[in-house]
């Protein structure tokens, strides 16, 4: 559902809350969360870690159905690429992860080269040279 996002599902979007600095974080995963409240910080019920979350407007109205709020939610889990550099994700990234770099209120965030192939990498160091035999 996350990567199917759109504004409309986003509309009363306030401000997004980062518990972490995402600036070093080549993504993160978004999904929108039941909540009961519009603001603060949501219940968190996944493996990993919440890295933000949206807060929304004084206008958004409730589920009829359930009394609860639909808010963004920005995540990782233990498998993903800051955590495990050189793993399943080394290129390439979750269907729902988005450059956090791209996140704004209302708007959905996107996927860009960083965050479906990882930043830049340092390079190996050269073997050493066979030593002459002298």
């Amino acid at each position: 559902m996350s990567s199917l996002l759109t504004a409309i599902d986003l509309t009363h979007e306030d401000r997004v809350v980062w518990l972490e600095d995402p600036t070093g974080l080549d993504y993160v995963r978004q999904a929108l969360d039941k909540t009961p409240r519009r603001r603060g910080r949501p219940r968190y019920h996944r493996d990993g870690r919440m890295i933000g979350f949206t807060e929304l407007d004084e206008t958004a109205e409730a589920d009829p159905d359930t009394g609860l709020q639909r808010r963004r939610v920005f995540y990782l889990l233990p498998h993903d690429r800051d955590n495990e550099p050189d793993g399943l994700y080394r290129e390439g990234a979750p269907g729902e992860a988005v450059d956090p770099r791209t996140i704004t209120p209302g708007q959905v965030g996107r996927k860009t080269e960083r965050s479906q192939r990882g930043g830049p990498r340092p390079l190996s160091p050269d073997p050493p040279l066979p030593r002459p035999v002298g």
